[in-house]
Parts: C-alpha cells; sequence; structure tokens
C-alpha cells in the first residue's frame, strides 16, 4: 500500500471550489473557500447569482435592471480580488443568472466542482420562512447538488474573525 505525501492534494478534490457570493456577505465565506482551494491544490470559481438576470421572469420596471445587475457583479469581483490577492489561489469569477440554488449546482456540475462553498443564514424571522418555503438556499443545495457542500456559519462572523465581502 503507498500513502500519499503529507500536504498532496487529495485527487477526490480534484475539481475546483466554487463559491457562492452575495452582497453584504461575510467575507469569511470567501476565505474558507479559498484555503480549501488553496489545502487542495484546485482552483476557485467565484460565482454570483443574479436572479433579476432570469429571462423566464420579466421584471416590473426593467430600466436599470441590467446596470444594477453589473455594478453588483463589478463589486463583488472587486471585492474578491481585494481578498484574495496574494493568496496564491488561482481563481475567476462568473455570473449567472436565475434561481441560485439550480444555477449553482449546474455550474458545480458543468465545471465538475469538487465542493461548493456558501454562507449560511443569520437565525431569526427569515429563516422561519425559509423553512416554509422549502428550506435555505444551503439545505436546498446540498440536497439537489452532485458535490458537497460547505455551509460557513454566521457564528464565524459573529466572533469578529472576519469582514464582510
Amino acid at each position: 500500500m503507498t500513502a500519499s505525501p503529507p500536504n498532496s492534494p487529495d485527487p477526490g478534490l480534484a475539481g475546483p471550489v466554487l463559491a457562492g457570493v452575495v452582497p453584504g456577505q461575510p467575507g469569511e465565506v470567501l476565505q474558507r473557500a479559498a484555503g480549501l482551494a488553496l489545502g487542495t491544490g484546485a482552483p476557485l470559481v467565484v460565482a454570483y447569482v443574479d436572479p433579476t438576470l432570469d429571462r423566464s421572469r420579466q421584471p416590473i420596471d426593467p430600466d436599470g435592471v441590467d446596470d444594477d445587475a453589473e455594478d453588483i457583479a463589478a463589486a463583488l469581483r472587486d471585492q474578491a480580488a481585494a481578498r484574495l490577492a496574494g493568496s496564491g489561489v488561482a481563481w475567476s469569477f462568473v455570473v449567472l443568472a436565475g434561481d441560485p440554488v439550480r444555477e449553482l449546482a449546474r455550474h458545480a456540475a458543468a465545471v465538475d466542482a469538487s465542493t461548493i462553498v456558501v454562507g449560511s443564514t443569520e437565525h431569526g424571522p427569515g429563516r422561519h420562512f425559509a423553512a416554509l418555503t422549502g428550506g435555505s438556499l444551503a439545505e436546498r443545495l446540498a440536497r439537489h447538488a452532485g458535490a458537497p457542500v460547505l455551509v460557513v456559519p454566521p457564528a464565524a462572523v459573529t466572533h469578529g474573525r472576519s469582514g464582510t465581502a
């Protein structure tokens, strides 16, 4: 039996790490995703899913929707670049359109992601509403994605270990 040398990438984690990001999200989510990518030798794909770009649903006032979406995506890309600068992680940024669960799962399959990293929601009324509507994004993604899902809890942020992304 041959053992892998210490710190060698796990062959089961050869695909990229896919990190789902949203505006106002704690930076800990991206940091954990980058750490996982670096530790496994995998590239990092940072993905923002914009439900307003879903062409099957038309906004009530379509003026400026594309501009807003571009501004949000550009800001998230810039924040990712700032956080990942000097980390040694090879990364890319992609904007997806539609339902976040469906699009993250679809993109994970398309790039053969080894892991999907997302943040968890804060506890409170929103969490109860999510339970009534089929579960949180993280819970639904864990049920429907083909790759393992790492959920970064909000507790990681409340203990002063992170800033916002």
